[in-house]
């Protein structure tokens, strides 16, 4: 079983999110923020993380930066899932490592598709 970290500080989304892909057989773990996503990574490598941007505490882009230092994580797929849809924004993601950069709102199919293609 695939295991998948999301996360979002919005409650509507990581609610919909939990419930597409654990109907599609990953193991789901949530957080609400980067510091979150650091915990979990500190016990677990997971297949996929789904990092929004703005989020409290830590932000993606800064939880990215931390993922990439750690060599048992290159492996990881890490794909952005942000409202922030300025061009530079996305380039910057990408730039930084991330797998893929995806704009909200978005289609919970086409991202399901998107990550089972990575593979």
């Amino acid at each position: 079983m695939k295991k998948i970290v999301i996360a979002d500080d919005e409650h509507k989304i990581l609610m919909s999110l939990e419930y597409s892909f654990k109907k599609n057989g990953y193991d789901v773990f949530i957080a609400r923020d980067g510091t979150e996503v650091l915990e979990f990574l500190k016990t677990m490598v997971p297949d996929v993380i789904l990092l929004d941007i703005m989020m409290p505490n830590l932000d993606g882009f800064s939880t990215l930066e931390i993922i990439k230092q750690d060599k048992k994580l290159k492996d990881t797929k890490v794909i952005f899932l942000s409202a922030k849809n300025n061009p530079k924004d996305i380039e910057k993601g990408l730039e930084m490592g991330a797998d893929a950069y995806v704009t909200k709102p978005y289609s919970i199919k086409k991202l399901m598709q998107q990550i089972e293609e990575m593979f």
